[in-house]
């Protein structure tokens, strides 16, 4: 088999709507998966699902919220429908909130914790949920993964982000955490791992990093300044550990935590 295939593997994308999601979705299908793409925005979804199909990948479009275990265990019967079985997850449903963005001048002892309870729970429940959902069917397969998007605010204080920022240190933890009690019971069948992108521009951030294509914020400076590649990632530059993870080829690995930054994490600023 190619190194790094998915064939005939059935790979459920939460968050499959969104920006880097429709690149996870494309890679998975070019990589021979079979891809269930869920989101809330529904002809989003069979778009990219029409698109997937027509270029002679197979998907499907799922409606589902990842805060709801009644929509999420719809969603699963309608893929087993389809189907038959799932191979691998992918956690990609996340963000901030701009009620939960703290601005400099702000009172830190004045926070919205609706919004930061918001951001936490669509976050970390959102990445725990579904895997409660699909977790038990991926367990059935020969090899399932399951994939977690974190984020350098797991690994650095970034300001104005606090709520995102320890939601995805929870998501790191529960990652290292899970993937132990995962091949404590089942072996090597089901393994557990997360990618922490760098700076990728997203229709959640665009407008805090970018005044349009060619400026920068002062705040999408500083990211760059602090990046050693010196520029933002393209989304397709995380299909390569994405694949690779849920591909049989890393078959020994779990309870990792993969950076692709362009440098970002290490680079001490000096």
């Amino acid at each position: 088999m190619e190194f790094g295939s998915l064939k005939d593997k059935v790979i459920v994308v939460t968050g499959g709507t969104g920006v880097l999601g429709e690149s996870f979705v494309n890679c998975i299908a070019r990589m021979g998966g079979k891809v269930a793409i869920l989101g809330r925005n529904e002809q989003l979804a069979k778009d990219r699902a029409a698109a997937i199909n027509s270029a002679g990948g197979s998907a499907i479009a799922v409606v589902a919220d990842v805060l709801s275990t009644d929509s999420l265990d719809a969603a699963k019967t309608t893929i087993l429908q389809e189907y038959g079985h799932i191979d691998g997850l992918v956690n990609a449903a996340g963000g901030n909130m701009p009620g939960a963005v703290i601005e400099p001048d702000q009172d830190i002892f004045s926070l919205d914790i609706n919004a930061f309870n918001q951001v936490l729970n669509l976050n970390l429940q959102g990445t725990i949920l579904p895997t409660q959902v699909f977790g038990p069917e991926i367990a059935k397969a020969k090899s399932g993964s399951i994939v977690n998007i974190s984020s350098m605010t797991a690994q650095r204080a970034i300001t104005k982000v606090m709520g995102y920022s320890i939601a995805k240190g929870a998501v790191d933890a529960y990652t290292r955490w899970f993937a132990v009690e995962l091949a404590n019971r089942y072996g090597d069948k089901i393994r557990m791992n997360a990618i922490a992108p760098g700076f990728f521009i997203t229709n959640q951030n665009r407008k805090l990093l970018t005044v349009d294509e060619q400026t920068y914020t002062k705040r999408g400076n500083l990211v760059i300044q602090q990046t050693p590649f010196k520029r933002f990632g393209a989304a397709e530059e995380l299909e390569g550990a994405l694949i690779w993870l849920l591909s049989d080829a890393s078959k020994f690995v779990t309870g990792t935590i993969i950076n692709v930054d362009g440098g970002f994490a290490v680079f001490g600023g000096v």
